[in-house]
């Protein structure tokens, strides 16, 4: 039997080098494009700087591709047995009151044994190792539905732009590194999970309201039409989004990208992907690079929850199907499912 590759990789961080094992460089990741492992984990360490500002100190799941993208994944929620002892982690408890200790990087070396690892995609929490129960971010994820596309979603975004700065924060899109958009905003500690989320649900109805023929808050798909889904559910306790200079796991091996609003209009997903985006971030820099003291709170948006509730009857939207029936919770039944019984019982 031949030998297994081994490269050792020096990586330079803020406690000194590390040493970060490279184990069959040559294995195809991307068959459609030839990409490697070396060269995804050459990525992870070319983007490695403003990567490790987004997930400092994040319990972050990792979505590994260990065949690649033409074999099954799987997301890691606890760090992988084997771990070098400097790769950190945090206490997170899921919904069901179950705990882990999950990976929270720390520095560039983590990144980069977290790829050997065939990891592709990097999914922080919103929250900080120092408090795993109150979120530092308010994320919303614009998911074109069947029949619309990223153009659609740009359109979308921009609404959300306006009303986010009506809110008091201040917002930062990536593409998703397929047809979507991300965008973030950086808030104070201080509210539970339950409460981002509501803000979330608020500024996502107002977008709503605005324009109604173009998004949507309805979590059932029978409902969502040819609209963007405005995904609120992303914004629940142990749901994640793809981090900024993520790979996808997508044939093309594109990237979710930072941009500004002011380009976001003009971009092209498909345009950021693994051999193309270090050079763009060395020609560019990063676009998020100041989002760390762009800090907000979300009370008016909680303002504009409980106003929704009290004058308009628009309290709670269903969680996700995994979760305890929560407080205030609607009832967790498909529209048609629900209609086809009342039928029945008539």
């Amino acid at each position: 039997m031949a030998a297994k590759t081994v490269v050792l990789l020096t990586v330079p961080g803020p406690e000194g080098d590390r040493e970060v094992r490279l184990t069959s460089p040559d294995k195809v990741y991307f068959p459609e494009r030839g990409i490697t492992k070396r060269q995804v984990v050459e990525y992870y360490l070319a983007v490695a700087e403003p990567m490790t500002r987004v997930l400092l100190d994040r319990p972050t799941n990792l979505k590994r591709y260990p065949d690649g993208v033409d074999g099954e994944p799987f997301f890691a929620k606890r760090l992988p047995k084997g771990a070098p002892e400097w790769v950190r982690t945090a206490r997170v408890t899921f919904p069901s009151g179950r705990t882990a200790d999950t990976f929270a990087p720390s520095e560039p070396a983590a990144i980069a044994w977290a790829a050997n690892m065939g990891t592709l995609d990097f999914h922080p929490w919103p929250v900080r190792a120092a408090d795993t129960d109150r979120p530092d971010e308010l994320r919303i994820d614009l998911d074109p539905q069947p029949g619309t596309d990223f153009a659609d979603a740009v359109a979308v975004a921009a609404v959300l732009h306006e009303v986010l700065d009506e809110a008091g924060l201040v917002g930062w899109p990536k593409t998703s590194g397929g047809r979507g958009i991300h965008v973030f905003a950086r808030i104070r500690p201080e509210w539970s999970f339950i409460e981002v989320r509501r803000a979330v649900i608020a500024i996502a109805r107002r977008v709503c309201g605005r324009v109604p023929e173009r998004a949507t808050v309805d979590w059932w798909k029978e409902e969502r039409g040819e609209r963007v889904f405005l995904d609120y559910n992303q914004a629940a306790r142990d749901r994640t989004i793809a981090s900024a200079w993520s790979v996808r796991g997508l044939p093309r091996a594109t990237v979710s990208m930072p941009v500004t609003w002011e380009t976001l209009p003009d971009v092209a997903p498909e345009d950021f992907d693994v051999l193309t985006v270090p050079a763009l971030l060395e020609r560019d820099g990063d676009a998020h690079a100041g989002m760390d003291d762009a800090v907000g709170g979300i009370e008016t948006a909680l303002e504009w929850f409980a106003a929704d509730e009290r004058d308009r009857g628009l309290g709670e939207l269903p969680y996700p199907p995994e979760y305890p029936k929560m407080p205030g919770e609607p009832m967790r039944v498909q529209p048609s499912r629900a209609r086809a019984g009342r039928d029945d019982a008539g």
